[in-house]
């Protein structure tokens, strides 16, 4: 029943994602808002279809939309990069530049103001990033980041990238630590999908001003220790 299942959730997945894409390519010659809005419904769509496979999901703690912070979100599954954007009502959010050449949905996270890291050009893509984060604070919208740069399973463990420590000093914002544990539903390239309730923590946001070292470690050990006490 489970392969079942997931195989219905992934023609829902994929065909409503291409449709979509194909639908809304109108948008890409209006505002930015409007290619935001896309992405805010397709996170929307992705979470209903998953209720096929029997996945919900449960909201936990302060989510700071009242203000403009910094999201450092862990990162295990595809879940979170579209969900998050629907909850979070489309934030500036930070990726790998390759992304952004992904036919499609690619351009709709260009146009709605991604800001995309070339992680192959060192200090030069980390300056980059400390102008553009400045440039985005300025719209007024958050900013979302995954600290360790790429998907890891539950439990595994990965060094924290200095890119969210760039934007944290550039701009001076809060960040809010996220744990979550939707690799145990939805797994890296994981054909099967697991029923059950995935969780996101919204933990207390790290205030402006401290230094590197202490805010990596502040950061790492308040997601890491969330993250575990999640898994299921």
């Amino acid at each position: 029943m489970i392969i079942l299942r997931s195989f219905l959730f992934n023609i829902l997945f994929y065909v409503g994602t291409v449709s979509l894409a194909v639908i809304a390519m109108p948008a890409l010659l209006g505002p930015a808002s409007w290619a935001r809005k896309i992405g805010i419904f397709w996170g929307w769509y992705v979470n209903q279809a998953l209720r096929v496979v029997g996945i919900s999901h449960q909201l936990e703690g302060d989510m700071r939309l009242d203000q403009q912070v910094i999201y450092a979100a862990k990162h295990e599954s595809a879940w979170e990069t579209m969900s998050l954007c629907w909850h979070l009502k489309a934030p500036v959010i930070v990726l790998k530049q390759e992304l952004l050449f992904i036919p499609f949905v690619g351009w709709f996270m260009k146009r709605a103001g991604s800001l995309g890291v070339d992680r192959k050009a060192g200090m030069k893509a980390l300056k980059k990033l400390r102008s553009d984060a400045v440039a985005a604070q300025k719209t007024g919208r958050s900013l979302q980041i995954y600290p360790q740069g790429t998907r890891t399973a539950p439990g595994q463990e990965a060094p924290y990238q200095i890119g969210v420590y760039a934007l944290y000093d550039a701009t001076g914002l809060p960040v809010v630590p996220i744990a979550l544990n939707s690799g145990s539903f939805w797994g890296k390239r994981a054909f099967m999908k697991q029923p059950g309730t995935i969780r996101v923590s919204f933990l207390p946001p790290i205030a402006p001003g401290l230094s590197r070292k202490e805010f990596m470690a502040k950061l790492e050990t308040a997601i890491e220790t969330e993250s575990k006490r999640l898994i299921p």
